[in-house]
């Protein structure tokens, strides 16, 4: 029997890897299709980092987490923003049936102490929406349930495949969102 092409791709591997850059590319790749969604950039400050931003892929920026914010949302020594996310996530039409492709980097823990994010995400995939997303190598029961889904496909980023991967996904996803319209 024929695997049905999965319109659902999750990146995963190691901190490090270069997941966001695949998935920046990936979105460039895609722009004239106006893709919907956001990605994670680390704020260094004389090459530390203090803390991640949130860029839509509209331009909009809020900061997720900084060493300097407080609360009981906590990874490491990041304190997660967690109603700023949400308020974030509301400007992102993550469920408007024009969006061609969806773009998330990415699901991880600091994400997914947010409900709403948790609730958006699973929306997603269960809609004729195709996603791209990164996602934790290891996390929550949550994140692992995620990546067992039926209508997902979850690729690792290797070195490997790395210089080729980008190319692949996004002419993937360009097809699947042409064959939407």
């Amino acid at each position: 029997m024929h695997r049905p092409v999965m319109k659902n791709i999750l990146i995963t591997g190691p901190p490090g890897s270069g997941k966001t850059t695949l998935v920046r590319t990936i979105a460039h790749g895609l722009k004239d299709l106006c893709p919907a969604g956001f990605y994670t950039a680390e704020i260094r400050v004389n090459g530390v980092r203090q803390g991640f931003e949130l860029v839509s892929l509209s331009g909009e920026r809020r900061i997720l987490s900084h060493v300097t914010f407080k609360g009981p949302h906590r990874i490491g020594k990041y304190g997660v923003d967690v109603s700023g996310f949400e308020e974030f996530l509301e400007a992102i039409p993550a469920m408007d049936s024009r969006c061609p492709v969806f773009i998330i980097d990415e699901i991880g823990k600091m994400e997914t102490f947010s409900a709403r994010f948790c609730r958006m995400v699973e929306d997603i995939f269960t809609s004729g929406i195709p996603c791209i997303a990164t996602i934790a190598e290891k996390g929550s029961d949550w994140i692992e349930t995620i990546k067992l889904r039926d209508d997902i496909e979850v690729t690792a980023l290797t070195i490997k495949n790395r210089p080729v991967l980008a190319g692949q996904i996004t002419e993937r996803m360009r097809t699947i969102a042409n064959d939407r319209r």
